[in-house]
């Protein structure tokens, strides 16, 4: 009697084992195989179901195929979607330019800077050659912004003994970007040195290894044709010295005599200076050294004229920007 005593304690132990296991084996049953398609759920009652404690993070449904479900009977009408984005801007939205009704004062309303039509002036070359007794001059102006400027451009030279001739080539141009690199210039110019007005067309910009480069026709009254081609590179000593070497080429399209001009190339002019950075890089002086000769035909024809055809000359000047 004893022994059965002590052995109930162990055999309900034993029956509590035996009805968990079911339970725990059906806790981990996967649902993931079962066909739910046979199971008509429409008779169910879900408006009595709490399911706002669910957690629905750990769920996958990415293998349920939605395309059978019929959301076609739902009523969507008591459905509050003011919240999501779209629509008619809420009263307190912020307005388009960020002013939120404030007004800009007495700066007025900010605008791009690519935008903004701006000018400048450019002397590139403001010096004495020596030799010659003469002073060269290029001076170009623009108005207008980065899509499109008016430029005038002008350059030359004024003798400062006898005469004092002034030979110059002035231009006013539409300048427009053309690429990254290169800008695109039309207009009209007139020459001082013939005395003849003429269409003038031309690309600026900037070659491999950062060489200015600039090329300039110019078809003239007469049919006369000048094409100018000139290169510039500025060679950096340190952040104020810099050394810039140039050169320029003029061809004709034919015979001028009374111009000292002949077909081909003409001129070739070639210049080296050594400039000195100052005021935010605004203001260099300069000294250098400048060589020209003539070309071609051109040679045999300042002869017979008893002119020079091959020139050189210390130069010392100043070129800025503002």
């Amino acid at each position: 009697m004893k022994t059965i005593k002590k052995s109930l304690p162990f055999i309900g132990l034993s029956s509590a084992v035996l009805l968990t296991s079911p339970l725990a084996a059906a806790a981990e049953m996967d649902m993931s195989s079962m066909d739910h398609s046979s199971m008509d759920m429409s008779d169910m009652d879900h408006s009595s179901m709490d399911m706002s404690d669910m957690d629905h993070s750990s769920m996958d449904m990415s293998g349920m195929d939605h395309s059978s479900m019929d959301m076609s009977g739902m009523d969507h009408n008591s459905m509050d979607m003011s919240g999501m984005q779209g629509g008619e801007p809420p009263a307190d939205a912020r307005s388009p330019d960020y002013s939120n009704g404030v007004g800009y004062g007495e700066f007025g309303k900010p605008v791009m800077m690519g935008s903004l039509p701006t000018w400048g002036i450019s002397v590139d070359d403001l010096g004495y050659q020596f030799e010659d007794d003469q002073i060269n001059f290029e001076i170009e102006g623009w108005y207008g912004d980065d899509s499109s400027r008016l430029r005038l451009r002008t350059e030359g030279h004024a003798a400062t003994e006898d005469d004092k001739e002034i030979d110059s080539l002035s231009s006013l141009a539409y300048w427009q970007p053309l690429g990254v690199f290169w800008n695109g210039e039309a207009g009209i110019a007139y020459n001082t040195e013939n005395d003849k007005s003429a269409l003038m067309a031309g690309i600026v910009g900037t070659a491999p290894y950062f060489i200015e480069t600039d090329a300039r026709a110019y078809v003239y009254t007469d049919g006369q044709v000048q094409l100018d081609l000139g290169a510039e590179y500025e060679w950096r000593l340190d952040q104020h010295w810099v050394v810039i070497p140039e050169a320029g080429l003029t061809v004709f399209s034919k015979d001028d005599t009374d111009n000292n001009i002949t077909k081909g190339f003409n001129d070739l002019e070639a210049e080296v200076r050594l400039t000195y950075e100052m005021l935010s890089r605004q203001l260099s002086p300069y000294v250098g050294f400048s060589y020209e000769t003539a070309l071609g035909d051109t040679r045999d024809l300042r002869r017979q004229n008893n002119e020079d055809v091959d020139t050189s000359s210390v130069t010392a000047g100043v070129k800025f920007w503002f």
